[in-house]
């Protein structure tokens, strides 16, 4: 796959060093540059002009090497991305240019393992094979195509492979103003769950309310710490959480484990609070693992669940297959949408990862090539 250098040129963003952190690499070595128009590599190709890209917190990560796997640099971030297929390989047969498409990020692009992962969404082009790009459902716009499967694919599998919430259970989600906490409450009320959402400011929560949590609770203390919220959650579900959805971690996840029910499900979607459990630089083991408090996880009888929704499906493809299926049909029918909080064009692709790191948006944020 190749980019000639004559014709039309767009632009992409570059990380062209893992960084100690993700805002070292943010800062030093991110650039945005040229890009020529990418050749078509094999008959089986897509051309995608790309429209929108979502920002997630694993292309931070990645930026420092801190994810659980990486691209070599240099390479272009953005997970997921949708736009206007403008070229086609000779075989390629379900796919027209013209075409409106989102692209699996699981397929394609940096979070992908094989001979697209270099594609990635913060460019004017990308490169993707025909089984990875699909139409966009519905009424969605390429703003909200963009953000669809990361956030609604990661929730559908806590909740429904791991969790197997059933109706009428409350489900603590934490971190529910973020793009996948949101999906996360979508896709809890969807399955008749009662739901209880929190976060660290009243403002991001009212968003959250409104896409239909039951209750919301603010659990950020003056100190910048977290405050005591147990009695809270007992009280609102009369005598505990039946399953907690939990991408924050660290004092967090101390404080939740003591407003659980007995017998309760604990699902591990991330540790946002604690990020830098690996080395910096893309080295590899965890000197700052997390600790988990097994005496409250034996005293109230809890599973203990990790939720890895890109591994599990790279070790077993198999398990996409209905989760695809019900999400693209729920969006197909207007019935899911993602929440865009913010956009930024990719002439701006530092300030949006900062903005991003900072947690400034409620949902999803979204790069404008």
């Amino acid at each position: 796959m190749s980019e000639r250098s004559a014709g039309p040129t767009g632009r992409r963003a570059v990380v062209t060093e893992l960084g100690e952190v993700p805002m070292d690499a943010i800062a030093h070595h991110l650039q945005v540059v040229d890009q020529p128009v990418p050749e078509l590599g094999g008959p089986r190709d897509v051309r995608v002009a790309i429209r929108s890209a979502a920002l997630n917190w694993v292309d931070l990560m990645m930026t420092s090497g801190q994810y659980q796997h990486l691209p070599a640099p240099p390479y272009t971030p953005g997970l997921e991305f949708a736009g206007v297929v403008d070229a086609v390989g000779a075989e390629v047969e379900g796919v027209r240019v013209g075409d409106r498409v989102l692209v699996d990020g699981l397929r394609s692009g940096p979070r992908s393992l094989g001979e697209y992962q270099r594609w990635g969404g913060f460019a004017s082009w990308a490169l993707a094979p025909e089984d990875a790009v699909m139409p966009i459902p519905g009424p969605l716009s390429f703003d909200e195509a963009a953000g669809l499967l990361g956030a609604y694919e990661t929730a559908y599998h806590v909740l429904v492979h791991r969790g197997r919430v059933r109706a009428d259970e409350w489900v603590l989600i934490h971190g529910a103003s973020g793009a996948t906490g949101l999906a996360a409450v979508d896709l809890a009320k969807r399955m008749g769950c009662r739901v209880i959402a929190t976060g660290r400011t009243a403002a991001k929560l009212d968003v959250v309310k409104a896409r239909g949590a039951d209750h919301v609770v603010t659990i950020g203390a003056e100190d910048g710490g977290v405050r005591r919220f147990r009695d809270e959650i007992k009280e609102l579900t009369g005598g505990g959480a039946d399953v907690v959805y939990d991408g924050v971690g660290g004092a967090v996840a101390q404080e939740t484990l003591r407003c659980m029910r007995f017998g309760g499900r604990y699902l591990i979607v991330g540790w946002a609070s604690t990020p830098f459990v690996a080395k910096g630089k893309g080295g590899r083991g965890a000197p700052n693992a997390n600790v988990f408090p097994t005496n409250l996880v034996l005293m109230k009888s809890l599973d203990v669940l990790g939720c890895p929704a890109a591994i599990a499906a790279h070790r077993d493809p198999s398990i996409r297959e209905r989760r695809l299926a019900d999400i693209l049909a729920w969006a197909e029918a207007g019935e899911l949408r993602p929440h865009v909080g913010a956009t930024f064009p990719l002439e701006s692709i530092g300030e949006a990862m900062e903005a991003k790191w900072r947690s400034r948006m409620v949902g999803g944020c979204i790069v404008h090539p």
